[in-house]
């Protein structure tokens, strides 16, 4: 990175900072590596180091860069895009999503859980169902948690005492409920806080801003399953294709 005269710049200084620093990130520097550190960057460019901290924050709350402890500031992966289209649908676990399950277990679902997948005919408010946890990763990041809802009469042929919890019961879930056909799924996609648990997985402290994507599935029977995803805000931005399906997007960004 070279020096650049900051004084003249007809906006405050730290914005054009970051966009000088937008720029390099683009040409000079590669995903994962890590950045000078705040004394070398407030020298190089002449600006005082809060000068330089507003600038880098606006970066990391863009995505463009990340503070890790112990490492340093380096270059953010590409966000991963969270699709919004509904032409397509597919189960989860069906096909290549960067998903990892995690776990499974019998819980009673969250009243906003209960109040999508409905009551009455074979499912009871007071029936537990199939909590699965996945992680999705990308470019070795968790950047989102999800728990899939799963009613027992969802999957009548999952096994009860094969695999009775972990990853190997998670995916025991998922095999059965893509054996069911299905008919549509519906996506709605609000901005959150993160919970202690989620904050913890992701590497984000409780209460940083989060997408929380929650999807239905439905079959001919009524809706087969829910979930609820937690996406880092800072690794992620809503696609509107055509596709329904989650897709990790790696296009190199163009600076603002």
């Amino acid at each position: 990175m070279g020096t650049t005269q900051l004084e003249t710049a007809p906006e405050p200084k730290y914005w054009h900072l970051k966009t000088v620093l937008s720029e390099a990130l683009d040409q000079d520097f590669a995903v994962g590596e890590v950045l000078p550190n705040e004394r070398e960057l407030a020298a190089r460019f002449g600006v005082a180091r809060a000068t330089l901290r507003q600038a880098l924050e606006q970066l990391e709350l863009e995505g463009r860069l990340q503070r890790r402890r112990g490492v340093g500031t380096t270059v953010a992966p590409p966000r991963v895009g969270v699709a919004v289209g509904t032409a397509q649908h597919s189960w989860p676990g069906d096909g290549a999503e960067g998903w990892e399950p995690v776990d499974a277990a019998e819980s009673l679902p969250p009243a906003a859980v209960l109040k999508l997948l409905g009551t009455g005919g074979d499912f009871a408010a007071d029936q537990p169902v199939h909590t699965v946890r996945r992680t999705r990763v990308a470019q070795g990041q968790a950047v989102a948690a999800e728990l899939l809802y799963v009613p027992a009469a969802s999957v009548p042929g999952l096994p009860a005492i094969e695999a009775p919890s972990g990853p190997a019961r998670a995916r025991a879930v998922l095999r059965e409920l893509q054996r069911l056909v299905l008919d549509g799924q519906d996506r709605s996609v609000e901005l959150g806080s993160a919970r202690a648990d989620d904050a913890k997985e992701l590497d984000r402290l409780p209460g940083a801003p989060v997408l929380l994507v929650t999807t239905r599935y439905f079959t001919a029977a009524g809706t087969a399953a829910v979930s609820v995803a937690t996406y880092r805000a800072d690794t992620c931005r809503l696609t509107f294709g055509d596709s329904g399906n989650v897709e990790i997007t790696h296009e190199p960004r163009v600076a603002s």
